[in-house]
């Protein structure tokens, strides 16, 4: 009995959302509307270069001239790695999570982000703060 109970539960809440749609709908379906908004930001941190997109965030809006989003920023961090042992380099181009602000104007889209370098044999870990400039689509 308890076998079948998950399957004819599911069953049941199906139905009785379908019924309660057709009997008792007073407004129309709300339309999907598929919004694509992004923006993508090159600049320069820490001797080197990047490339981030903004990720999730918390977004102060005045439509549709301005924003003004913190959070996080996804992306690729552009550096050349000069280490004495040339054999035990890192990559060039390395994936990459900061933390930052993005100011929107229009398609004008200007970013303070913040990289944090790990701790190295070499050197101690520290945050790095950059600046880049792009686009938003």
């Amino acid at each position: 009995m308890m076998k079948n109970f998950f399957p004819i539960s599911i069953f049941l809440l199906a139905a009785c959302s379908l019924i309660s749609e057709k009997s008792y709908s007073q407004k129309e379906k709300p339309k999907a509307v598929v919004v694509a908004e992004g923006i993508i930001v090159a600049g320069y941190v820490n001797n080197g270069g990047f490339v981030n997109f903004t990720g999730p965030s918390i977004k102060w809006v005045r439509k549709p001239t301005w924003s003004f989003v913190i959070g996080m920023l996804p992306g690729l961090r552009i550096k050349e790695d000069k280490s004495a042992a040339p054999a035990k380099k890192n990559s060039v181009i390395t994936p990459s999570l900061g933390m930052g602000f993005t100011y929107t104007y229009k398609h004008l889209a200007l970013q303070v982000p913040f990289y944090y370098n790990a701790k190295t044999t070499a050197q101690d870990g520290k945050w790095n703060i950059g600046f880049g400039i792009g686009y938003k689509f």
